[in-house]
């Protein structure tokens, strides 16, 4: 292997040496965050033109340049280029926007993101486009829910509250013979643990708040796609007229440079929890991919190579105000609706109110956690006291 060419180099090495130009930046090894929108052309000649390798701030800049190139070298060689936008909806709605038109009908898995949901059956529906949701297991059986106009199917792998693992390659094989773009909310494992192209999907999104930011401090959105997709994004990226600020990018750039080291302990701390959360006698089931008695690990086992600190937990038959003490009680977990920073959260979710393909029963309250980047024995002596606390409540 040549380690000296980027493709052959790991992946830890690609995060750090990619969109690196030191010469260009003076020495530096961090690129200087260029806040601006014009960009002066030195003649009439070149106006004409365009000619130039910026043209103007919301088309990119070197700080957005240095990102997408680290970002695609992650992707691996499958990626014909990465979009940037303002949020992991707009990644979302972007997408979705760029690939469908009036008249189109689109898959999307049952387990997906909330907020995606709420696009598809508010701003597709006006716009004439169809719906259809799907069993997040049903794999290549998705085959017969397919309409001579269905042009896209959406998947999140795996769903980040019910956890449950779509087989992505069999969902690929049948859409591409049917002519249909495979998207994929790839938050969950990033590219790091997942590089999703290269199993079939078209169309990579992340909500890069989460863990390419790592620190809670930015709102972030990225869209990887695939030499046939990339066109379709990128104009629909220029279309719609989305980007992200400076800063922004800056710090999702900074992100990236530690995303591996990060993640590996969010790995680690989050199977450790998963596992004594499993022994635990509140904890009916934990809903966490990596384990080996998940439904879903095969497929994660197949297809991943890490995973996150994001999972959840059904707990034993308990009202929602022991639930609520327990979740009270707590001091190391907080109480937010995000995750992929360094501090832990918890939070009570129910999927029974909007899921309509599947029926979600888990025979008990549930919770998602996010493992952060603290002391996983601090961790557990806190979720002990919240358990103390849920008991007494009872």
């Amino acid at each position: 292997m040549d380690s000296s060419h980027p493709q052959e180099q790991q992946a830890e090495t690609r995060l750090v040496t990619s969109g690196r130009d030191t010469k260009a930046q003076k020495g530096f090894v961090n690129p200087p965050v260029f806040h601006g929108s014009t960009v002066l052309y030195p003649t009439a000649e070149d106006l004409h033109a365009h000619r130039g390798e910026f043209t103007y701030g919301r088309h990119g800049s070197p700080t957005t340049k240095a990102f997408q190139e680290t970002l695609m070298a992650l992707e691996g060689p499958q990626c014909a280029g990465v979009g940037i936008v303002p949020s992991g909806l707009s990644a979302i709605s972007t997408t979705l926007l760029a690939v469908l038109k009036a008249g189109d009908h689109i898959l999307v898995v049952d387990n997906v993101y909330r907020p995606s949901r709420n696009f598809c059956n508010g701003m597709l529906a006006r716009y004439g486009i169809e719906t259809t949701y799907f069993d997040p297991l049903m794999g290549a059986g998705i085959d017969k829910l397919f309409k001579p106009n269905t042009r896209a199917v959406l998947v999140e792998a795996p769903g980040s509250q019910s956890f449950e693992m779509p087989d992505i390659r069999a969902i690929a094989e049948v859409a591409h013979a049917r002519g249909a773009l495979v998207i994929d909310d790839n938050t969950w494992a990033t590219p790091l643990y997942h590089r999703s192209l290269e199993q079939g999907v078209d169309v990579s999104m992340q909500a890069a708040t989460k863990y390419i930011g790592g620190h809670s401090d930015i709102m972030f959105g990225t869209i990887s796609a695939n030499a046939k997709a990339w066109p379709i994004i990128a104009e629909g990226i220029r279309l719609l007229g989305v980007c992200a600020g400076p800063d922004d990018v800056f710090l999702a750039l900074r992100g990236l440079r530690t995303l591996s080291v990060r993640l590996a302990q969010h790995h680690r701390s989050g199977l450790d929890m998963a596992r004594w959360l499993a022994a635990r006698p509140e904890v009916a089931r934990v809903l966490h991919p990596g384990l080996e008695t998940d439904p879903g690990h095969a497929i994660w086992k197949r297809d991943f190579t890490g995973a996150s600190g994001l999972f959840s937990i059904v707990l034993k038959p308990a009202p929602q105000k022991a639930v609520d003490t327990m979740l009270n009680t707590l001091k190391l977990f907080g109480m937010g609706f995000s995750w992929g920073g360094f501090e832990s959260l918890a939070i009570p979710f129910d999927c029974d109110a909007y899921r309509t393909a599947t029926r979600w029963a888990p025979g008990g309250p549930t919770l998602r956690l996010h493992i952060g980047l603290e002391s996983t024995d601090d961790l557990k002596a806190d979720l002990d006291r919240g358990f103390a606390a849920l008991k007494a409540a009872m």
